[in-house]
């Protein structure tokens, strides 16, 4: 076992905890310039955010040291086991937590505040990847698939009671390992059209031309489009393709003629377009007898139905400051001093960075207080103002060496245990940083999600750390097998 240890030791990725080390390093600074205060006397206080970040970065290295010294095989044989542990407090947590900032997410251990939900996703990724790793299992099988999602979703569903979406958010990461693992590029098509049919129907809702609803007839027309493409590309049926394109686009033609002599509403007669070639789908399934075309026909369906369904979802089951934060992001309100402050404060202090930034403790959006949350989930405007565009292309180059190296490590595995949990980990790294990102500069909603390693928090730090070390611990020991 020892000499296992020493082994382990020897071929561990140091390069990956250099990284590590001048993440936190230069997250821990960010934080002191976010909490100093002009006119004091002193950097460092006891009681202060930067020495509580500073404790929790001595723990967060014993732990992460103490790992590397575990057996290798102990995260496999036990992966469900510390699942089962995580889920149940999870699910503690929705009972025993108090109110803090509208959520139940906290569990106030005296002097000490633990959030459950960042140390579920280094238990999630080692559960999936104890499935996924098991002998003879096939991604591509109903069965197996579901129990992939249920693993995913389970906790995903308890954060949400405990009223975190950015956390409970974070698990569709796993979906960028699943596709790497096999799954079919349509989920992930799926997704993509999700989104882009939700912001432009949003949009545009509210645009009429004539009697036709602007947002809805866009998104009938990508469904359409999206539609005979793939008819083309995966069905490899060009001729079945130009069909759908000319007859579509010569009704559409005539309608279009029609409407603007007689007004009416032209979405109508997009449905029924969609309608037919749905039906010529359904035939071209049933006649060469290839699934192909009826899951196209499923997409076009489904996505009509996800259309209809979102002026009820964004209504009636999102949170009004949801509805709103959703709102500001896609422009269609104004709401600077109320959901739109936070973004636009933070916009102003990473601007008045210019190229080189204000200087470290300089930053005046930040020392005055302006940004909300500045040391927390805006703390990439801290880095903004004090070390200008120069500081902030740093931090994305030293994120992006990050991420290119954990899934080079992944894809250096010899085990499928370890490749799924060391593409796991790079996904959730890569989500977290793309929407944290998006949110300070304005390009996602607030949803509250951390900058990892560099936002302060000691359960985000730890979480963060043990999801790390953990797969560099299965990296290290990669030979021994």
């Amino acid at each position: 076992m020892r000499s296992k240890t020493r082994d382990a030791w020897k071929s561990v990725d140091w390069f990956t905890i250099l990284l590590y080390i001048l993440m936190i390093v230069a997250g821990w600074l960010s934080i002191c310039g976010a909490s100093y205060e002009f006119g004091s006397a002193e950097l460092l206080g006891t009681t202060g955010r930067p020495a509580t970040q500073l404790m929790w970065m001595g723990i967060s290295l014993c732990v992460a040291f103490s790992i590397l010294m575990i057996e290798r095989d102990f995260f496999e044989v036990f992966a469900y086991l510390i699942y089962a542990g995580i889920l149940l407090l999870l699910v503690a947590t929705i009972f025993l937590a108090p109110d803090i900032k509208g959520s139940h997410s906290w569990l106030v251990l005296g002097p000490i505040r633990l959030q459950p939900a960042e140390f579920a996703k280094f238990a999630t990724a080692l559960a999936v990847a104890r499935l996924m790793g098991t002998y003879g299992f096939v991604l591509t099988r109903v069965r197996n698939f579901m129990c992939v999602l249920g693993l995913i979703f389970l906790p995903m569903v308890c954060i949400l009671l405990q009223r975190e979406t950015g956390s409970a958010l974070v698990y569709l990461a796993f979906f960028l390992m699943l596709y790497r693992e096999g799954m079919s590029g349509y989920f992930l098509l799926a997704g993509v059209c999700a989104v882009i049919f939700f912001v432009t129907g949003m949009k545009y809702a509210e645009v009429m031309v004539g009697e036709t609803a602007l947002g809805t007839l866009l998104v009938l027309l990508l469904i359409l489009f999206i539609s005979i493409v793939l008819v083309s590309v995966e069905c490899k049926n060009k001729l079945a393709a130009r069909w759908m394109a000319y007859g579509s686009a010569a009704v559409l033609l005539v309608a279009g003629v029609v409407c603007y002599f007689f007004p009416f509403d032209l979405n109508g007669v997009v449905l029924g377009v969609l309608g037919l070639n749905v039906a010529y789908l359904i035939g071209m399934a049933i006649h060469q007898w290839v699934g192909r075309y009826a899951l196209i026909a499923l997409f076009s369906l489904a996505s009509i139905g996800f259309l209809f369904s979102v002026n009820y979802v964004f209504n009636e089951i999102l949170e009004p400051h949801q509805q709103i934060r959703i709102k500001v992001s896609l422009g269609l309100e104004d709401d600077p001093s109320g959901a739109g402050y936070n973004v636009n404060q933070s916009k102003i202090a990473i601007g008045s960075g210019g190229l080189t930034g204000k200087g470290f403790l300089n930053g005046t959006q930040t020392k005055l207080k302006y940004v909300p949350e500045q040391d927390t989930d805006f703390i990439f405007c801290t880095v903004g103002e004090e070390q200008g565009f120069l500081g902030t292309t740093s931090v994305l180059i030293l994120f992006a060496v990050f991420i290119l190296r954990l899934i080079a490590l992944a894809e250096r595995q010899d085990t499928v245990f370890a490749r799924v949990y060391g593409y796991s980990v790079a996904s959730i790294f890569l989500f977290h940083l793309a929407i944290n990102i998006g949110m300070v500069i304005g390009l996602t909603p607030v949803i509250g999600i951390p900058l990892p390693f560099f936002s302060y928090g000691g359960s985000s730090l730890l979480g963060f750390t043990m999801l790390l070390f953990i797969f560099l611990r299965l990296d290290a020991s990669r030979k021994e097998r």
